[in-house]
């Protein structure tokens, strides 16, 4: 094997988890070869919420920095009821996480996450970014990988001793890792749930509704059966990110698309009139059917391959922890394979293990979360009660697993 081959890391996907992976395994001596079929980077999704334990990753990588002054640290988390707006709970972040936690807790639109990222990695020469580049077939075997990707007509190749499966949802090193294996992989499937999303500026005449029945410097999340809705500021305060929740039909095979507007008024009965106008006044609404990926099997193989992120495991946004559980991935990734450079196949299979049980805590966190928020009659009402009568200090003590998260000290663990 020649040494390029030997260090080489090629990753298929340059959103949050394949430039977080690009910029943690460079950071540890490897050069990266990155490959994104879209022709330019642009970030799909709004506003994303970044805890202590992705934010405290990002600062390692040099990206925090690039990242602060269009973010927005809110002050709190604050539960609302969305029938009477009445305050059920908040969770104080601000200076209060950082203390906590030792990281801010930060709110942003995706697209400036994705330019912090870039910037970053330009500013690195070990890593080579190609757009307009979709793998198409990869080679395994005792002298590593080859990877095979199409860009203008033409066939290049990356040579390298790991494969970084980083293109989320609809993976295609996922399919690839299928095919080798004759076998089912991680398959994403419709998860029954829509996303309702818009973004609106602050000082527009929906922004100030929202000012009027939220908590404008906070993330607020307002709880009705068969309905929930998440707003928090983006784009240093200057817009707000809405995002609502129902059940629904899948509309299209991808990312987003148009609902019939009729699925998220009926699921709003019941609500208060501010909030119903609120959602009349934001007008179109884009939707994305949420997919979910099957873990009944491996996200790793042997002879170098590694998925990462929605590609390994994509699950429902109920615990605000899709980028942070890739972000996590990226960073431990890389560590335990510089830890154990001399077996890579090992490494994989530490790393698998390692990550499992974390990413499948926050996947059931998340659904106790759509259960409480979503709930009815008597559960309704023994959820009110427990979160008015749970002190601030107690709900922030409930999260310490999750956003106290650190890699070093998970890997001494595993």
């Amino acid at each position: 094997m020649n040494d390029t081959r030997s260090r080489q890391v090629v990753i298929a996907g340059a959103g949050v988890a394949g430039l977080t992976a690009a910029l943690a395994f460079a950071e540890r001596g490897y050069p990266v070869r990155v490959f994104e079929q879209a022709q330019r980077l642009e970030a799909a999704g709004a506003g994303l919420q970044l805890s202590p334990n992705a934010t405290r990753i990002l600062r390692q990588l040099g990206v925090l920095d690039r990242l602060l002054p269009a973010a927005v640290r809110p002050e709190a988390v604050v539960l609302k009821d969305a029938a009477t707006l009445r305050e059920l709970a908040r969770v104080p972040l601000g200076q209060a996480a950082e203390t906590r936690w030792q990281a801010p807790y930060l709110v942003a639109h995706r697209a400036d996450l994705q330019s912090a990222l870039t910037a970053r990695v330009a500013e690195i020469s070990d890593i080579h970014l190609t757009t307009g580049a979709r793998i198409g077939s990869v080679a395994a075997g005792p002298d590593g990988i080859t990877a095979t990707a199409e860009i203008d007509g033409k066939t290049i190749e990356a040579e390298g001793f790991l494969l970084v499966g980083a293109d989320g949802v609809w993976s295609s090193v996922r399919a690839l890792v299928d095919s080798a294996k004759r076998a089912a992989s991680p398959r994403s499937r419709f998860s029954g749930e829509l996303a309702w999303r818009a973004t609106i500026a602050a000082q527009s005449a929906a922004g100030q509704a929202f000012a009027a029945i939220g908590a404008p410097d906070c993330v607020t999340t307002f709880l009705h059966p068969g309905f929930h809705m998440v707003a928090y500021p983006v784009s240093k305060g200057d817009a707000f990110n809405l995002v609502a929740f129902t059940r629904g039909e899948r509309i299209a095979e991808g990312w987003s698309g148009h609902a019939d507007p009729g699925i998220l008024a009926s699921a709003m009965r019941g609500t208060a009139p501010g909030l119903a106008e609120l959602v009349e006044m934001v007008g179109a609404w884009l939707t994305w059917p949420l997919h979910t990926v099957e873990q009944n099997q491996p996200w790793t193989m042997p002879d170098g391959i590694a998925l990462i992120g929605d590609a390994a495991h994509a699950m429902t946004p109920f615990a605000a922890q899709g980028a942070a559980m890739a972000i996590e991935d990226a960073a431990t990734l890389a560590d335990i394979i510089a830890d154990f450079p001399a077996d890579p196949a090992q490494s994989l299979q530490i790393w698998e293990n390692l990550r499992r049980p974390r990413v499948a805590r926050v996947a059931r966190r998340g659904a106790v979360n759509r259960l409480a928020w979503h709930a009815t009659g008597p559960v309704a009402i023994a959820r009110n009660l427990f979160l008015r009568m749970r002190a601030s200090d107690k709900l922030a003590a409930d999260l310490d697993w999750l956003y106290g998260w650190r890699a070093a000290e998970a890997a001494v663990r595993r």
